[in-house]
């Protein structure tokens, strides 16, 4: 059996950071970490290819090499998942797909002709396949309410990716997460009960990598790293000595609750493995909002302190926001900038609220008729998808400004500059490494366009002769999240654009339906 595994395309968005890729000749941050788990639970005997769309196009070749087609996609893929689905039965193909996506709407794929819907999660729906094929079985839908072990899943196929394409690999530790957020599909998808790999696991993977000479940052997408915290701990343990016996081969970023502030030790614990960077779910500084949304972790205690906490132990926050909520105050997209501004946060990824599949958010709203699609998308360029308490108006121009805020030039380089004077120094050291041609380029380029180039040069160079002096250790650190802004500079841009663009459309559906609605019943029979 030849197995084609297909990976859709992103579009846009505030990760996909394609700038700074550009500058480091890398086509894309991270890898489908989902198809090269399915490579590694199938039945070894089958022969695997695997196209990451967003790296490269599919040869013509590998159509023709392929038996099966298996995609995997997150909603915000939906259109070329569809398209790619449409484009494979017209070869003449059996083709396959699975993922958060199909597994919240499989009525979709369903529609675009899809074979097999292998659906939830694929260390129990796949041998369900698998043995489907076995019978000869040419379509099927595969699904389970069971919450599978994963301390079975096999090291992931990481042999199949492109790997000088993607700047940071991938690897999960845990799923599920043990909040109830209202909007958060998380616990709808993995449930709310944290199962996690063994360490021995982990480092089984880690080794693979390692001889793989994979040497970049490594990304543990759980949705919550420490929402077991027992487990976490042990795993921790093992990975310090992992790491030290290897010399540092990796960096580490991951996902967490806010309430990592309140572990020192568990925090103490990453440094000590080389964690750099952790994202957590701020949400918004109201907290009316967090408690309508039953976000009740990030209510326990200050938001600032706790920001300011994981900082100075050395790890940088990631923050993501929302804007939307039932209930909000007008203003809500200043007090995010504000809150922004205060801890210094770099990078903070905000967007309007979304009802997503299946979510407590989304059957509310469908109950009280507010809920406008049920095809909820997270991406920053997207309006609201039910009608909110507050005008939409109001609510897209906060966000549309507040997002231009956070990343203007200036003001990003006065909060990163603001948040590195207090970084926390790291607690390991790496081997020295000499910089790569590559690098030094990147570097250079950076370096022409905010330190000569803009009306920021007078920062530019204030800011890191003094981060120099003042914070010796984190300077690179520094440097690096400063070009970051070059992404985000252009994708400010995009997102005023997108949301002026669709809400124009928005009114212009309002109104026809307004139209429909007052039009006599004949009328409106002689107008269908």
């Amino acid at each position: 059996m030849n197995v084609l595994l297909v990976y859709p395309l992103f579009p846009k968005t505030f990760w996909s950071y394609e700038k700074i890729l550009e500058l480091v000749n890398r086509k894309v941050l991270l890898p489908p970490l989902g198809l090269i788990t399915v490579a590694a639970i199938l039945p070894q005997e089958w022969n695997f290819k695997l196209v990451d769309r967003n790296v490269r196009s599919i040869t013509e070749a590998e159509w023709q090499w392929a038996d099966l087609v298996i995609l995997s996609a997150m909603i915000v893929q939906k259109d070329d998942l569809l398209s790619l689905i449409k484009e494979a039965k017209q070869r003449g193909k059996k083709v396959a797909c699975g993922g958060p996506y199909p597994t919240s709407m499989p009525e979709d794929p369903q529609g675009a002709g899809v074979d097999y819907l292998i659906l939830d999660e694929g260390e129990i729906t796949l041998p369900m396949f698998v043995e489907a094929i076995a019978k000869g079985e040419t379509s099927g839908t595969f699904r389970t309410t069971e919450k599978p072990d994963i301390t079975g899943t096999p090291v992931p196929r990481f042999d199949l990716l492109e790997l000088d394409a993607y700047d940071s690999m991938s690897i999960q530790f845990s799923r599920g997460c043990p909040f109830q957020c209202e909007f958060c599909d998380i616990i709808v998808l993995y449930g709310r009960k944290p199962r996690t790999k063994t360490p021995a696991q982990l480092l089984a993977e880690l080794d693979c990598l390692n001889e793989l000479g994979w040497r970049r940052s490594v990304f543990m997408v759980d949705d919550n790293f420490i929402g077991n915290k027992r487990n976490v701990r042990l795993l921790l343990q093992e990975l310090k000595t992992w790491q030290l016996n290897h010399q540092y081969p990796f960096s580490f970023i991951t996902e967490a609750s806010v309430d990592l502030a309140a572990d020192q030790e568990l925090m103490d614990l990453m440094m000590e493995c080389r964690f750099d960077a952790v994202f957590v779910g701020i949400e918004t500084p109201d907290e009316e909002s967090l408690q309508l949304t039953q976000k009740f972790q990030n209510t326990r205690s200050s938001l600032f302190e706790a920001v300011e906490t994981i900082t100075k132990t050395g790890l940088r926050v990631m923050a993501g926001f929302i804007i939307g909520f039932d209930g909000e105050k007008s203003g809500a997209g200043d007090r995010i900038v504000q809150f922004v501004k205060q801890t210094g946060i770099p990078a903070t990824t905000f967007a309007m609220l979304q009802a997503l599949p299946h979510t407590a958010l989304s059957h509310r709203l469908e109950k009280e008729g507010r809920l406008r699609s049920g095809n909820g998308n997270i991406n920053q360029t997207t309006l609201l998808n039910f009608v909110p308490t507050r005008p939409i108006e109001e609510i897209a121009h906060e966000y549309v400004e507040a997002f231009c805020a956070l990343y203007e030039p200036n003001a990003y380089l006065d909060r990163v500059y603001s948040y590195y004077l207090k970084m926390g120094a790291p607690r390991v050291k790496p081997p020295a490494q000499s910089p790569s041609w590559i690098d030094l380029k990147a570097l250079a380029i950076v370096v022409w366009r905010q330190g000569f180039k803009r009306n920021t040069r007078w920062k530019f160079w204030h800011h890191l002769f003094s981060m120099i002096k003042k914070n010796p250790a984190v300077w690179e650190q520094y440097l690096t999240v400063c070009a970051h802004n070059e992404h985000f500079m252009e994708y400010r841009d995009i997102v005023r654009n997108e949301i002026e663009g669709q809400l124009a459309t928005y009114w212009v559906e309002e109104e026809r339906l307004q139209k429909l609605q007052t039009v006599p019943e004949k009328e409106f029979d002689l107008a269908s």
